[in-house]
């Protein structure tokens, strides 16, 4: 689990949980991959939509033949 106290990290922050590049995050914000949400002009990911997208993700991948 990625949660400590905080509901929503920076993109940059997700990139390294996720272990991509910042360009890369960036650009899954950009085509709706990373859920995020915008507070002003603070571009944030909610924890809990990228822990459900890696439960999502994870469960397709493993029931590919």
């Amino acid at each position: 689990m990625i949660r400590d106290h905080r509901m929503t990290m920076t993109v940059e922050q997700a990139a390294a949980a996720l272990g991509v590049s910042r360009g890369t995050a960036y650009e899954a914000v950009r085509t709706g991959q990373l859920p995020t949400i915008r507070i002003g002009r603070r571009v944030l990911v909610p924890i809990e939509g990228l822990e459900t997208l890696l439960k999502t993700t994870t469960a397709k991948a493993t029931d590919c033949p």
